[in-house]
């Protein structure tokens, strides 16, 4: 599947995103990021904090959803663009998927949880009313090297 270029937007709010992923990785969280854009405008953040709030649900873009969700103040975001520094997993993919962001732009692909080539094979269906574009590799090199500085830490500790 061909996946559609990064515009200059796409790179800022990736940024963003791997600000917020160093912060998750100062918290001795996983390090993602991820912002929820409308209109050009940060309608929502987020960056992992499962660990500090003894949750797996505490995701970084369930966390950037849910403040855009309040910040917006209705139950879809067909407007929106989520921008992550990693793949999202099947469960961000999940709700990605029934809060009907109009586009996904992430950073490096996670092989071991990523659930992202589902989700866009599940939108290619003819039978679903939603549509959702999905753009890989911005930042990703950034993004994937904060994931292995962290992970070779955790692996000497």
């Amino acid at each position: 599947m061909d996946m559609p270029s990064p515009s200059s937007e796409d790179v800022r709010w990736i940024a963003r995103c791997l600000e917020l992923a160093r912060a998750a990785a100062a918290a001795d969280e996983v390090p993602v990021g991820a912002v929820v854009v409308i209109d050009g405008a940060a309608v929502g953040e987020g960056r992992n904090c499962v660990e500090q709030r003894r949750s797996p649900l505490a995701h970084a873009e369930l966390e950037a959803l849910q403040q855009a969700l309040a910040a917006v103040g209705e139950k879809r975001l067909p407007q929106a663009t989520l921008y992550c520094t990693l793949e999202p997993c099947f469960l961000c993919a999940g709700a990605i998927l029934h809060s009907r962001v109009r586009r996904v732009v992430f950073g490096a692909r996670d092989p071991k949880f990523g659930a992202v080539r589902s989700l866009a094979t599940l939108l290619e269906d003819v039978r679903l009313n939603h549509r959702c574009e999905v753009v890989e590799g911005v930042g990703a090199e950034a993004s994937a090297e904060l994931l292995r500085t962290f992970f070779r830490g955790k692996r000497r500790s």
